[in-house]
């Protein structure tokens, strides 16, 4: 099932960077890819062990009502280099119609640069259903009931 997802390029964005595209017929997420503006995609962004840093994609999306997109990492930059998402996974909500941000964190031990272009997060479209808050004096019980972490056992 496909569903249509409109996005926008902003001002100074790149427009030779690629739109978010699924690597393989099988992937559940779109590659999408850092858009530094003019004056940044020279050195792109380095950062440092623990540090974390909003790296801007150059989009913005219309996702539709019903949905959201999650912004979630890359399991080879997190592998790899220590690379996460600050927020994982993030989201976009369907009425959110600004700039696509990736928060990474460098949890790695040597510095690392987010080039122009590169691949720094990917995206999974997902049906949202919301609750209907309530309150009441008494929840129903479980066999569980108040046991916190740990209490079903270990392994």
């Amino acid at each position: 099932m496909t569903i249509p997802l409109t996005f926008q390029r902003l001002p100074d964005s790149d427009p030779d960077i690629a739109l978010p595209v699924y690597a393989t017929d099988g992937a559940a997420g779109a590659d999408i890819r850092a858009n530094f503006p003019p004056d940044q995609r020279a050195q792109g962004l380095t950062l440092a062990p623990m540090e974390r840093a909003l790296v801007p994609t150059g989009l913005a999306c219309a996702v539709p009502r019903g949905y959201e997109m999650q912004i979630r990492a890359r399991s080879g930059l997190a592998l790899k280099h220590g690379i996460a998402l600050v927020n994982a996974p993030g989201t976009i909500d369907s009425d959110y119609r600004g700039p696509i941000g990736v928060i990474v964190i460098n949890l790695g031990t040597t510095d690392f640069t987010v080039d122009h272009g590169m691949r720094i997060a990917q995206i999974i479209l997902a049906p949202v259903t919301q609750a209907q808050i309530a309150l009441n004096d008494q929840l129903d019980g479980t066999d569980r009931g108040t046991g916190g972490f740990g209490s079903t056992g270990t392994g």
